[in-house]
C-alpha cells in the first residue's frame, strides 16, 4: 500500500508539473491537496511518509479522528477542510484545521467571525461558490457572491483569501473554471481551489492554485 501511495503522488505531482508548465506558470505556484476523506490515519501516514504534507477531509469529525495524532509526529502537514462546515462544528474545525475551504453561507461566516475573536485562531478562508446552482450542494449562488465576499471581508473581517467550487458531474469543468476566476479577479482573490482527479489538468489550465486530488492518489476506499 506504502508503495502504491508513494507512486501514486508521484505521477500526479508530475502531472500538476507539466500542466503548470504548460500553462506558462511556475510548478510551485499549484499546491496539490491530497483528499483523505475515508481513508484511515494509516493510509495518510503512508503520504506523509512519501513526503506529502497538504491534505483536505470533508468531515470535521473523520478530521478531528485522524489528523492530532498524525499531527505529532509530522507537525509541519496542513489540513484543509473541503466539506461542509456546520455551525456548531465551528469551534472545532478552527481547532483542527489550517485552511478552511467551504465558507458558504452568512450564518457560517458569522459563527466563524464570532469564534475567530474568542480563540484568537484565524486559519485563511476560501468562500465556497456553487458555480453550477445546483440544489443539492453547498454554495453560495455566483449572483450573490460579490456582495458575500464583501459580508465576510470587510464586515466581519474574515480572513478570506481565495474562491472554491465543485462543477456539475454532467457539465464541461472549463465553464465554471472560468467564472471562479472571473469572481475572483474582480474581488482581487488571489486563490483559486478547483479541479479535482478528473479535471485538474484543466483546473490548472484556468488558474487554480489547489488542485484537490483523492482517488488518483489514494485510490476508491479499500482499494489500496
Amino acid at each position: 500500500m506504502e508503495g502504491n501511495i508513494a507512486a501514486n503522488l508521484a505521477a500526479v505531482s508530475e502531472r500538476v508539473v507539466a500542466a503548470a508548465r504548460g500553462a506558462g506558470r511556475a510548478p510551485d505556484s499549484v499546491t496539490l491537496v491530497a483528499v483523505s476523506k475515508t481513508h484511515p490515519a494509516t493510509t495518510v501516514r503512508h503520504a506523509l511518509m512519501a513526503g506529502h504534507r497538504v491534505f483536505g477531509e470533508n468531515r470535521v469529525q473523520e478530521a478531528e479522528a485522524k489528523f492530532p495524532g498524525l499531527r505529532e509526529e509530522f507537525p509541519d502537514l496542513a489540513l484543509h477542510l473541503i466539506g461542509p462546515l456546520q455551525t456548531n462544528k465551528v469551534r472545532d474545525a478552527l481547532s483542527v484545521c489550517d485552511v478552511i475551504e467551504s465558507v458558504d453561507r452568512p450564518r457560517l461566516a458569522q459563527a466563524l467571525a464570532k469564534e475567530m475573536d474568542h480563540s484568537g485562531r484565524r486559519p485563511p478562508c476560501l468562500i465556497e461558490v456553487n458555480t453550477g446552482e445546483e440544489a443539492q450542494k453547498a454554495g453560495i449562488p455566483p449572483a450573490e457572491a460579490d456582495a458575500f465576499i464583501v459580508q465576510c471581508r470587510d464586515r466581519l473581517g474574515l480572513p478570506i483569501i481565495g474562491l472554491m467550487c465543485v462543477p456539475p458531474i454532467d457539465e464541461e469543468p472549463a465553464l465554471h473554471f472560468a467564472l471562479l476566476r472571473e469572481i475572483a479577479r474582480r474581488n482581487e482573490l488571489g486563490i483559486l481551489s478547483m479541479g479535482m482527479s478528473a479535471d485538474f489538468e484543466k483546473a490548472i489550465r484556468f488558474g487554480a492554485t489547489h488542485v484537490r486530488v483523492g482517488t488518483a492518489i489514494f485510490g476508491a476506499r479499500g482499494q489500496l
